[in-house]
């Protein structure tokens, strides 16, 4: 069984993303804010090991992802970027935050 699906994607683990797979997630639900935990695998076999790297707020908005880190400091990233920031991470399920950031076609 695959994992949540918009607009005919599937993701193959409901519990971890791959960043490619949560930059079409945030991409699909543009302007809604999603916390999710990074995850870095770490070791091989017996010592393997998933470590939490901490909660990250993004929103994704046309060609940019809004990421604000463990530390509070917000990066506007291009989805390059973003890729190759988190390239080495999984993460864990996205959770909505209530916070939408596109209310502009609403007060137009």
């Amino acid at each position: 069984m695959g994992g949540p699906s918009a607009a005919g994607v599937r993701y193959a683990d409901p519990l971890m993303l791959s960043p490619a797979d949560l930059l079409t997630f945030l991409n699909d639900r543009g302007g809604r804010e999603y916390r999710v935990t990074a995850l870095l695998a770490t070791g091989r076999g017996r010592k393997a090991a998933v470590r939490e790297l901490g909660e990250y707020w993004l929103t994704a908005r046309g060609e940019t992802v809004r990421a604000t880190g463990p530390s509070g400091q917000t990066r506007d990233l291009t989805h390059t970027d973003f890729l190759s920031v988190f390239g080495s991470y999984t993460f864990g399920p996205a959770q909505p935050t209530g916070r939408l950031t596109d209310l502009g076609p609403l007060f137009s």
